[in-house]
Parts: structure tokens; C-alpha cells; sequence
């Protein structure tokens, strides 16, 4: 039908068009040969040795007992680093600090700290972290919806935009103004920023979760630009659904890893990528998600599957 439509132009205009799409061929031909090299060579030839002592005696967590922000205590711990556990509950720091300590014969402390109440914690985090030396910060410590629902009829709406705002993007940043003065004093230093997949696009009836999770992207990537050149490694991390109990995700899948498999993926990229979905299932989804379809495709795909996941749960509470 091409060579139709071609067959009916004056040959100047013909051979144009002819000449664009050969042009066009090779442009996509080239990015996706492109692409292929970049995966190959985060996926398959990256080892994630940036991370590790080199980089300073300790690495800080925050929300540690759980999941992915497990996952990368664990991790770090396995590279030789002492791990500095932060999260609210005092029992849970205590048992994976002990788990820590005879697993992997690191040393561990912990800092119980509840990010929902940020006017009585930064004072008591800083002392906590005074004089150590740190050097890999993995700002995991994060919380969403209970179930997806429209902006005004969330259940608690301002004491959840507080929570929201106050756990997922304060933190983040009250936490590397903390650290980020030692690493650039030794002139090194990584930071883990845990966004999500939810910050490539808006994701509707998870509106204010997706939105502060863009922040978080966009953070991490001004910031890394700022500071590179001084030796400070800034990493967006942006994971699609990984078995978690913030995703209530229960069984590991090849797209759905488990916290560890994905931590172990994530920990390869750091110095490769400064922004990854961290899992090479999860990099093709990405791919897919925002360099095939369109943004407002993406956007009502979203909507429709989060319309769903609202009415089941509205219909279970409905029956309890």
C-alpha cells in the first residue's frame, strides 16, 4: 500500500518520503541495537561493586524491617558493611538486628523512628548517625493507599496527604540532609532513593502516592546531577510490583520477585544506571510503559485496573 501511495507522487516528493523512511528505519534500528547493549551491559555484566565498605563503614536504612528496605539491609550487610537500622517498631529493629549480627557478622544498631511524626524524630536520627561513617543511604521507608480509591473519598483524607507527604517525601530529604555532608567530606558515597513505577506516570486512584513518588524521581535525579562530580552516587530506584507486604503480593513470580531477588538485581545497577526499575522484567515493562505506548494510554490502563482492584476490595469489606 506504501509503494501505492509513493506511485501516485511527482518523483521529487517520492523519493523523499523514500529517503525519510529509510531514515526512520535506521533511527529506530539504532536505539533499539542501542537499548540491547545498555541491558546487556546492566543486566549481565554488572556486578554492583561500588556498593560495599569502600564506600564507608555503614550503611543506613530506613524502613528496614520489612521487604525491599529488608532486602537491602540484608544485602549490604552481605557486602561487609555495619548496618544502621531505622524504623518505628522497637521489637522488629531488635529481631532483624540480631538476625543481621549472626547471619552475616556485621555490626548493626538500630534507631526506632516513626516518619509519620516528623516534628519529634530528626533530632533523635542525627544524634544516632553522629561521627559514624557512612556511606550508602538506602531511603526506602515509604507508605501508600490502603486500597485504591478517588482523591476526596479517601477514608482520613488530611491525616493521610500528611502521612503521605511526611513519610514519602520528607523523609527522603531530611534524611540526605542528614548524610550527605559526611559523604561529601570524604568525597564518596552512595544514596538509594526507593521511588516507584507509579512515578513514570500518574497512576489514578493512587493519585498522591504516584505524585510523591515523582518526587522522589525527580529528586534523586537533580540531585545526582548536582553532586556526581563530587563523588556522590544518587540512584532513582523504581520498582514495579515485587512481593511485599505494602503490595500484598504473597508468591514470587518471574514479573512479581521476591524483596531479595529484586535487592540483589536493584544493587547490580548502582553506578550503571542513576535511574532503574532495578529488575531486568521490571526494565522491560518500564520500556514498554513509556517509550511504546502513550502516556495517556498508560494513564487509563492504570485508572481501569485500579477501578478494579477498588471494587473487589469495597466488595469484600462490604461482606465483613
Amino acid at each position: 500500500m506504501a509503494s501505492d501511495l509513493l506511485a501516485g507522487l511527482p518523483a521529487p516528493c517520492a523519493g523523499f518520503f523514500w529517503y525519510l523512511g529509510v531514515l526512520a528505519a535506521c533511527w529506530w534500528g539504532v536505539r533499539a541495537a542501542w537499548s540491547l547493549l545498555c541491558g546487556v551491559r546492566v543486566w549481565v555484566l554488572g556486578s554492583g561493586a561500588q556498593v560495599g565498605p569502600r564506600t564507608g563503614r555503614w550503611a543506613v536504612v530506613t524502613g528496614a524491617t520489612d521487604g525491599i528496605g529488608k532486602a537491602y539491609a540484608e544485602e549490604l550487610a552481605r557486602c561487609g558493611m555495619g548496618i544502621i537500622l531505622i524504623s518505628r517498631s522497637q521489637e522488629k529493629l531488635d529481631e532483624v538486628s540480631q538476625h543481621i549480627r549472626d547471619k552475616f557478622k556485621v555490626e548493626t544498631k538500630v534507631i526506632a523512628a516513626d516518619f509519620g511524626k516528623p516534628a519529634e524524630i530528626y533530632d533523635h536520627i542525627e544524634a544516632g548517625l553522629k561521627d559514624l561513617e557512612i556511606g550508602v543511604l538506602v531511603n526506602n521507608v515509604g507508605v501508600s493507599y490502603e486500597y485504591p480509591e478517588y482523591f476526596l473519598d479517601i477514608p482520613d483524607l488530611d491525616n493521610i496527604i500528611d502521612k503521605l507527604i511526611n513519610v514519602n517525601i520528607l523523609s527522603v530529604c531530611k534524611m540526605t540532609r542528614l548524610v550527605l555532608p559526611g559523604m561529601l567530606e570524604r568525597s564518596k558515597g552512595v544514596i538509594l532513593n526507593i521511588s516507584s513505577a507509579s512515578a513514570m506516570y500518574p497512576v489514578p486512584l493512587l493519585t498522591v502516592y504516584s505524585a510523591t513518588k515523582a518526587f522522589v524521581d525527580f529528586f534523586s535525579r537533580g540531585l545526582h546531577a548536582e553532586y556526581k562530580s563530587k563523588g556522590i552516587t544518587v540512584q532513582s530506584v523504581l520498582p514495579f510490583f515485587v512481593a511485599t507486604k505494602l503490595s500484598k503480593i504473597r508468591k514470587p513470580t518471574w514479573d512479581k520477585p521476591s524483596p531479595e531477588a529484586y535487592v540483589r538485581s536493584a544493587l547490580k545497577t548502582v553506578g550503571l544506571q542513576t535511574r532503574t526499575n532495578g529488575y531486568w522484567a521490571h526494565a522491560i515493562m518500564g520500556w514498554f510503559t513509556t517509550s511504546l505506548v502513550p502516556g495517556c494510554i498508560s494513564t487509563k490502563l492504570a485508572l481501569n485496573v485500579n477501578k478494579g482492584l477498588r471494587a473487589r476490595y469495597l466488595k469484600r469489606a462490604k461482606k465483613n
